[in-house]
C-alpha cells in the first residue's frame, strides 16, 4: 500500500491518497485543505478512486469531500455517530468564521469492525470516538490513518461539541495502544509517528498507562 499525504488549509490537516500499485485502484482518506494537490496527483498517476473514507465529520477533515466527489464519483463513507456534525458543517464553519457550503450526503455507514477493500490491499475499520461522535480510524498492513485521535506527543481536543477526554483515551488505549509497536500512525495533523513511539513517550499517555503495553 502506498500512503500519501497532503497537507492544507488554515489547520495544516492531513489528506491521505491510500494506492494499491499493483490495480491502480485507491482511496481518498480526509480531504481537506490539501484536496486540489490530492486530486491532482489522482490526475497524474491516472488512478481510479472506489472511497471517499472520513474518519470524522470536522471542518477541516471534510471541506474538500464535494471536490473529491465530484472528481471521482466516489461514494462517501461515514460513521453514523458523527453524521450530525457532518450535516452541520455549515454551522461549524461559523464557529470559526469561515463561510462554506453544505456537503454531499453520505452514501455508506462505517460499521465497525468492517474490512474496506481497493484492489489487493484493505483497511480494517476501528470505532473510536472522544475527539469527535463517530470517529473512526482505519488499519492496514502496518499502517492505520489515525484522524484526529492521538498525533506526535500529543492526543486530539476534547472541548469541541461532542468531545469528551476520558473517552479518547479509552479509544487510545483499547483501539491504537493494542496495535504492533512498529505500527505507523498517520494522523490528522503533523508527522506520522509509530505505536511504540507514542506508547513510551507521549506525555499524555504515559502517566496513566506507564508506556507499558495493552493487548
Amino acid at each position: 500500500m502506498l500512503i500519501e499525504c497532503f497537507t492544507g488549509g488554515a489547520f495544516a490537516e492531513n489528506a491521505y491518497l491510500l494506492t494499491c500499485p499493483a490495480s491502480g485502484r485507491a482511496v481518498i482518506v480526509d480531504p481537506g485543505g490539501g484536496v486540489d494537490e490530492l486530486l491532482a496527483r489522482v490526475r497524474q498517476k491516472d488512478l481510479s478512486v472506489d472511497a471517499i473514507l472520513l474518519t470524522h465529520a470536522h471542518i477541516d477533515h471534510v471541506d474538500g469531500v464535494a471536490a473529491a466527489k465530484e472528481e471521482t464519483g466516489a461514494p462517501i463513507h461515514l460513521h453514523r455517530e458523527a453524521e450530525s456534525q457532518y450535516r452541520g458543517v455549515v454551522s461549524q464553519a461559523r464557529m470559526f468564521g469561515l463561510d462554506m457550503s453544505g456537503l454531499p450526503p453520505v452514501d455508506e455507514y462505517l460499521m465497525e469492525g468492517e474490512t474496506l477493500r481497493f484492489g489487493e490491499c484493505e483497511l480494517t475499520v476501528r470505532y473510536a470516538p472522544g475527539h469527535a461522535p463517530g470517529h473512526v480510524i482505519f488499519v492496514g498492513d502496518g499502517v492505520a490513518v489515525s484522524g484526529d485521535c492521538i498525533f506526535s506527543g500529543s492526543i486530539g481536543r476534547t472541548d469541541l461539541p461532542g468531545g469528551d477526554f476520558q473517552t479518547l483515551m479509552r479509544s487510545i488505549r483499547e483501539q491504537i495502544l493494542t496495535l504492533p509497536d512498529g505500527m505507523v500512525l498517520y494522523t490528522g495533523h503533523g508527522p506520522e509517528t509509530t505505536v511504540g513511539h507514542e506508547r513510551a513517550f507521549n506525555p499524555f499517555l504515559v502517566p496513566q498507562y506507564g508506556g507499558s503495553r495493552f493487548a
